[in-house]
């Protein structure tokens, strides 16, 4: 009877050290899977079709142009640091902003293998041959005149003032609490003569509070925490509205009349008398204006303009 309960027991065991894997080994593959089809969708706009390896094994060819060794993470691991990881030189993302910046001074936040082609045609009429990285050092040397691009590490102050414009148009009847909103910048940041946030970087903001418009005049409202943009190096600073952004943000309104986002999202709201009197939809199209900060002190790799 011992002996049976012991089988039994040690069944139970292995099937369950063999669930625990299967779940280990599925969620490790979706993570590979995950980590791919970013990168995918970074370099060509949307995840490519076929098996994870066939997908690996054309994208080190069209990057770099041999394979890497190891375990499928480990190679994605060296896709990921050329592409996205700013240590001793600056990445290939930071690399292809700072070139399409110095070629029409903003960035554009499209696929990178549309922007290396774009690039190429505005400075040699054509597309080129060759991988990925080789092209982009191509363009680095047609377009600063040197493989090196200028570029080095910037200390950015907390509440550096950023002006953003919203990318997409927002109104109080179709938006929702959690729904994401698109904005970029709308004017560059310079700091020490080097280029931290270009015109035309991307930021993600999310809608934390909608209200409708009711009688009484009480109109709508709408609050984004406008939560992080990008940097010229490709990496995401934190950001938000902030004391000093809402009072240039009113300077600003009163000295040009302008209806700033953020003065109408996080304002006092009007009141009208009257039991008859409708409050106004909020409706705010895409390019509105906002001023935002940065959180706290950060380093980020800029481009030194003066060289430019």
């Amino acid at each position: 009877m011992l002996k049976t309960l012991r089988n039994f027991f040690s069944l139970i065991l292995c099937a369950l050290l063999l669930t625990v894997n299967c779940a280990t080994t599925a969620a490790a593959g979706e993570n590979i899977g995950n980590r791919l089809a970013d990168i995918e969708n970074d370099i060509y706009g949307q995840e490519q079709k076929g098996a994870v390896m066939e997908r690996l094994s054309f994208l080190e060819t069209e990057l770099i142009g041999e394979h890497s060794t190891g375990s499928l993470s480990a190679r994605i691991d060296v896709l990921c640091d050329l592409l996205y990881e700013n240590n001793v030189n600056p990445s290939l993302m930071a690399q292809m902003n700072a070139i399409e910046w110095n070629i029409s001074e903003k960035v554009s936040g499209t696929p990178l293998s549309e922007r290396i082609d774009a690039a190429e045609i505005e400075l040699n009429g054509k597309t080129a041959e060759g991988t990925l990285r080789e092209r982009i050092t191509a363009l680095a040397t047609m377009s600063f005149g040197a493989a090196t691009i200028p570029m080095g590490q910037v200390s950015v102050p907390a509440d550096t003032i950023i002006k953003i414009e919203l990318a997409e148009a927002v109104n109080a009847k179709n938006i929702k609490v959690g729904d994401e909103v698109t904005y970029r910048v709308a004017e560059d940041v310079i700091i020490d003569d080097a280029l931290v946030f270009p015109k035309g970087a991307l930021g993600i903001g999310t809608v934390t509070k909608v209200k409708q418009a009711r009688n009484f005049g009480r109109n709508a409202q709408v609050v984004i925490d406008f939560s992080k943009i990008k940097s010229i190096d490709g990496t995401y600073t934190e950001t938000y509205v902030g004391e000093k952004a809402k009072k240039e943000m009113a300077n600003l309104a009163m000295a040009t009349g302008a209806s700033l986002a953020g003065v109408l999202a996080l304002g006092p709201i009007g009141v009208v008398a009257g039991v008859f009197v409708h409050g106004k939809n909020l409706d705010w199209p895409e390019g509105t204006p906002v001023l935002i900060q940065t959180k706290a002190d950060s380093e980020i790799w800029g481009v030194h303009t003066e060289v430019k």
